[in-house]
């Protein structure tokens, strides 16, 4: 049954020593990051240097937003790793086949994989909000700022959990498409860290680039999700209103899932 399916998922992550250290990294990281951005954006804004625009002052709630998403780039990172071995483990340990011979019904594993990943990406969201916004509230409050100014707090915090469920997804399809866990995680990582910033900021000096490929880059539609508003610098590009964004990470989410998927039921497996 597809519910025995989503529960052996649930199981071969959570009988692993490897959640509780993830679990560690996402809270300490999101926390970390909120103290850091709370400090940050509550320093005494320099007359000159707003004028200059060389200071931007934000409302409260862009500031508690600000805040309280700072790990957001950590936690996706991490989710999208978690993505990758839920899978990649299988291929490198060499489980996939018995997993495949207890189900043979391959397109039910694979479902029973994105349901747990969402859910896996929800529990782990829910981790690195907890700790960005007991700190963040904590260093707000104490630097005389608003620690929740208004209801739009608790739907950023919201699109957070969705943000990280879908890049759970397209670790997934990662991971199926490249079997090999190591050279998934290099690659993965390498772009969603270096490859991906370098090519946006590239693009945002032409522009068609910057008008029309920047904001659909995964790392641009995840800032829109949560933040709704533009990154400053001239040459920024216009992000996404946040529910268009969302289409564009699950489409991308969707799409590799949908091709690692197609292709696991294909293949021989050994």
């Amino acid at each position: 049954m597809m519910v025995n399916s989503i529960r052996s998922e649930f199981l071969k992550f959570f009988t692993t020593r490897l959640w509780w250290g993830l679990a560690i990294a996402m809270f300490f990281g999101g926390a970390l990051f909120a103290v850091i951005l709370g400090i940050v954006l509550t320093l005494e804004p320099d007359p000159e240097a707003v004028a200059r625009g060389q200071q931007v002052v934000g409302t409260p709630l862009q500031v508690a937003n600000s805040v309280y998403t700072a790990g957001l780039t950590i936690g996706y990172t991490l989710t999208l790793v978690i993505g990758i071995m839920q899978i990649g483990s299988e291929y490198r340990h060499k489980t996939v086949s018995s997993t495949f011979l207890s189900t043979p019904r391959r397109v039910r594993v694979m479902l029973a994989k994105v349901v747990a990943l969402l859910g896996i990406g929800a529990i782990y969201g829910l981790i690195s909000l907890v700790g960005s916004v007991v700190a963040g509230a904590i260093v707000l409050q104490a630097r005389g700022a608003d620690p929740f100014p208004g209801p739009e707090v608790l739907r950023a915090l919201a699109l957070s959990l969705l943000v990280l469920g879908l890049w759970a997804l397209i670790g997934l399809g990662v991971g199926i498409l490249i079997p090999n866990q190591v050279a998934a995680l290099l690659i993965a990582v390498g772009v969603a860290w270096i490859i991906e910033p370098l090519a946006g900021f590239a693009l945002g000096f032409w522009e068609f680039g910057r008008d029309h490929i920047v904001h659909f880059l995964p790392s641009q539609a995840t800032n829109a999700i949560v933040e709704g508003v533009t990154q400053g610098g001239s040459n920024a590009a216009q992000p996404l209103s946040w529910w268009a964004a969302a289409l564009v990470l699950a489409a991308y989410a969707a799409v590799l899932s949908a091709v690692g998927t197609w292709r696991t039921v294909r293949q021989d497996i050994s």
